[in-house]
């Protein structure tokens, strides 16, 4: 039987990536996952390879920052399944400058995506999961939700370049521990994975200049080589990470073996630790 059989999960961002390897294990381990990505394609193949290995999902597209996301994500998974049992609050990307070029849109736009989208969703999932722990506790049951809020060795270390990144990776860390407490009565699972370096298209290692276009800004992807290799030596395992691995990672905090786990940060990093 597997782990998650019965469940719903609602992962931001897993059109590709980590958050598509998130939403691929989930619904290896039986979850029903509600995709979501910017871009319609990516979304409906993520939700085509887990109809592909059995499993059940819905795509909802769209920025996590736009207003009326999160009650439209939170309500089409309802809609769709009648359940809220996992979040996982994925979606973002990274927008660097030292802090004497940052600019203030720069600087919104990683609090929006990071900090405020996850507050967001959250906020949306508080009334529904309430009535659902209302219910189970008058029957007598306990049933163990789980969120997961993903976070960055930028976050609790800090990172050069990264002064926008670092503070809103590092202001999940503590909406993470709050909520933990505010949500533990309704039997709510709260925890946060830090990810040191997985490689994704965002990092991978490239000396051309490589950029995406989100909600109309220019962003760059990609890492210097030479950066790449001092990372490296900085990872006591040797290496980066797979999407798979920090998925993994991911996985751990959804697992009903983590049912009296609560309010922690774990680094996913191979070691690398801040």
């Amino acid at each position: 039987m597997t782990r998650l059989s019965g469940k719903v999960a609602y992962v931001t961002g897993s059109g590709r990536g980590i958050g598509r390897a998130v939403a691929l294990k989930l619904a290896g381990e039986g979850a029903k996952v509600v995709v979501n990505d910017l871009d319609a394609e990516p979304a409906e193949a993520v939700l085509a390879e887990i109809r592909a290995m059995g499993g059940d999902g819905l795509a909802v597209v769209g920025s996590v920052t736009e207003d009326g996301f999160a009650e439209r994500f939170v309500g089409a998974g309802l809609d769709a399944f009648g359940e809220i049992d996992i979040i996982v609050n994925n979606a973002g990307y990274t927008w660097d400058s030292l802090i004497a070029k940052m600019t203030d849109p720069q600087f919104d736009a990683m609090i929006d995506v990071h900090l405020k989208a996850p507050f967001r969703i959250l906020r949306a999932a508080a009334e529904p999961i309430r009535i659902r722990a209302a219910k189970e506790a008058a029957e007598g049951r306990e049933v163990f939700r789980k969120v997961v809020n993903i976070s960055s060795v930028a976050g609790t270390g800090g990172n050069v370049g990264q002064a926008n990144y670092s503070s809103a990776k590092s202001g999940v860390i503590g909406l993470t521990k709050a909520l933990s407490k505010e949500w533990g009565r309704f039997k709510v699972n709260v925890n946060c994975v830090a990810f040191g370096y997985i490689e994704t298209r965002l990092t991978e290692a490239t000396d051309a200049k490589k950029t995406i276009m989100v909600e109309g800004n220019e962003v760059a992807i990609g890492m210097p080589g030479k950066v790449v290799d001092m990372i490296r030596g900085m990872i006591p395992l040797g290496r980066p990470g797979t999407p798979e691995e920090a998925a993994d990672g991911v996985y751990l905090f959804c697992a009903p073996e983590s049912n009296y786990v609560s309010g922690q940060v774990m680094i996913v990093g191979g070691g690398i630790s801040f």
